[in-house]
């Protein structure tokens, strides 16, 4: 069709062009469905009692502790690492991460925040949940979707666990905050998912990854730990404690699918990262809060209700957003589903 000098395209292109999308979106949307499904049995299994609380608290440790170690230690004494993406991984993570924490000192400042609300806009605008990354990463993009995403993880994890923690000590002032930070931070050293990414990668510069026996041990263990893990993040869902205050929450969805994004994707750019390489760290940067936040909260005096509303909201959030900005980044970078 023509109009003076414009040239618009057939209707049949138009359709294609359509039905090409339709197609990407539906792939994406049934690739990462079981994930959250699973987060969603996770949380039911839970309200029915099947098998028990104890079981899921215990499940917790088994994960935390074992699995989820083994996956990490799994992955990054065997990934592929080349120089170029190790350091584009640094600046656009731990960029877009400083952009975040950023937003979230200056928010707590400008709206006067007390200091254990915003701990929790903290925590929920600049932490991840890395296993959510981790499995849909893997979903889409198989092996080499999860290396990528293991070593988004080995760069994020480390300075996550400290700058958080230490900011987190400065908000909290009541008596023992200090003390109980420094031995978190001094805790960080056998944390098991920081000391499993250490040991894999110092395997990795060695070449010694592919061990026997202790390869294909860690590589079962590491099998079992997403699927577990997913339970587990349903398990820790608390409905019932979303009646909070609004403002809070809101505040920290901005920081967490607003502001860390639109900082990773930025960098992105600027680092020239294309393709899978690219829209790795764009899933990294878009997923919820770690779920973790509300023990850290509980734990160093912080607003645990508030955490736990928003680890809640951002979970379920992320049911609609994450398509959505995988479906952009992958159109926008080249990929199809």
């Amino acid at each position: 069709m023509k109009d003076g000098n414009r040239q618009y395209p057939s209707a049949s292109y138009s359709a294609r062009i359509i039905a090409w999308g339709q197609s990407d979106v539906f792939s994406i949307l049934t690739s990462i469905a079981p994930i959250f499904l699973l987060i969603l049995l996770g949380n039911y299994l839970l309200r029915k009692g099947i098998p028990s609380v104890e079981f899921w608290n215990l499940n917790d440790k088994l994960a935390y502790w074992v699995l989820f170690p083994a996956l990490l230690f799994h992955n990054t004494s065997t990934l592929k690492l080349t120089g170029n993406l190790l350091e584009s991984y640094a600046i656009v993570t731990l960029g877009a991460f400083g952009a975040a924490v950023l937003y979230a000192v200056a928010v707590k400042k400008i709206t006067g925040l007390t200091g254990a609300v915003g701990s929790s806009v903290l925590q929920g605008a600049s932490r991840h949940n890395t296993f959510v990354s981790l499995a849909v990463s893997g979903q889409l993009f198989g092996a080499e979707g999860l290396a990528l995403a293991t070593l988004v993880t080995a760069v994020l994890v480390p300075v996550t666990n400290i700058v958080v923690v230490s900011l987190m000590t400065g908000m909290l002032p009541q008596p023992g905050a200090h003390s109980l930070g420094r031995a978190i931070l001094r805790d960080l050293s056998r944390n098991p998912l920081l000391v499993s990414i250490v040991i894999g990668l110092s395997m990795n510069a060695l070449g010694l990854g592919g061990l026997p026996v202790i390869h294909q041990t860690t590589g079962l263990l590491g099998a079992a730990a997403l699927p577990i893990v997913l339970l587990c993040i349903g398990a820790n869902l608390r409905i019932r404690e979303m009646h909070t205050s609004l403002g809070p929450v809101l505040l920290s969805i901005v920081g967490k699918f607003v502001v860390f994004p639109a900082a990773a994707f930025g960098l992105i750019l600027a680092t020239g990262l294309t393709g899978m390489t690219a829209v790795v760290p764009m899933i990294a940067a878009s997923i919820p809060t770690a779920a973790s936040s509300f023990t850290l909260s509980r734990q160093m005096g912080g607003d645990a209700p508030l955490m736990a509303a928003i680890v809640t909201l951002q979970t379920l959030v992320s049911f609609v957003t994450l398509p959505l900005m995988v479906y952009w980044a992958g159109t926008y970078f080249g990929l199809t589903f």
